[in-house]
């Protein structure tokens, strides 16, 4: 199946969306995000590319960047290819890290702009990981408020403040009045969340989940593997009920019954 042409922006800035495949992590610990940012920070400086906002959670990454002397999904392959390796390494594990491309939206107004910063800024809050926006240590926001944080020179902070004030000190206060507002902001997630796979793709994202366990062979496994398999596969995003029981060979209402039970935090006991 061909994929979709990326939208193209009119001035190049994009909100840029990197996910763990079937939401797995893709960070395990701090040194984990250092490496990512400082991936980042390489590939920035070779492509020029400007990084307005960056947030790192545990399986995924938001970032506003400008492109510049290279495309971006070039840079973004060399970043997503250089930190598979290394984690690939470190962990000692193979095949896919990350889930299909990266997402990207253009960024082509003002409020728009800002409403991203905010809405990257504000997603470990969301989250419930942190009750301040500042307390996160792996998100711009610290840099733009002028505090100590790692990776703190990627920022191109420039542009934020001129919108704010000439001023530094007055944009910075302006600027974290903003960022702390409460808001109901809603960018490239919701899209992501609402993607219906295709069979064949939810053939293969179904593959990529089992290893070394055959599709064919799901329906033949004792009880309770097959409805670990199925609490799993639930993960895959897109994936619809009808399509798993199709895929895998064994009932809607089984798959319904795992799922629902999944759903209430009940402990899933074959009958």
């Amino acid at each position: 199946m061909p994929r979709t042409a990326r939208m193209k922006s009119k001035n190049g800035v994009y909100h840029v969306m990197l996910r763990g495949a079937n939401k797995l992590e893709i960070f395990h610990d701090d040194a984990d995000n250092m490496k990512f940012l400082d991936i980042l920070k390489k590939y920035k400086e070779e492509s020029g590319m400007r990084v307005y906002a960056w947030c790192l959670m545990n399986n995924h990454v938001h970032l506003l960047v400008r492109e510049v002397n290279e495309d971006l999904s070039t840079t973004m392959k060399r970043i997503g290819v250089s930190y598979v390796s290394y984690y690939n390494w470190k962990y000692q594990t193979t095949g896919h890290l990350f889930q299909d491309r990266f997402r990207s939206e253009s960024v082509e107004s003002r409020r728009y702009f800002l409403t991203v910063i905010r809405y990257i800024h504000q997603n470990p809050v969301k989250a419930g990981i942190v009750s301040k926006v500042s307390d996160w240590r792996w998100s711009s926001c610290a840099a733009y408020y002028g505090q100590k944080s790692y990776a703190c020179e990627l920022l191109s902070s420039e542009k934020v403040f001129k919108m704010m004030s000439d001023d530094v000190s007055v944009a910075r206060e302006k600027f974290r009045e903003f960022n702390e507002q409460n808001s109901d902001d809603e960018c490239m997630d919701v899209g992501w969340r609402r993607r219906r796979l295709t069979d064949e793709a939810a053939r293969e994202e179904i593959n990529l989940l089992l290893g070394n366990v055959s599709i064919a062979h799901v329906k033949s496994l004792p009880k309770l593997e097959r409805w670990k398999v199925l609490r799993k596969v639930k993960l895959i995003e897109g994936l619809t009920q009808r399509q798993a029981g199709r895929i895998l060979g064994v009932s809607t209402s089984l798959i319904n019954k795992v799922w629902g039970e999944e759903r209430e935090n009940r402990p899933c006991v074959p009958n």
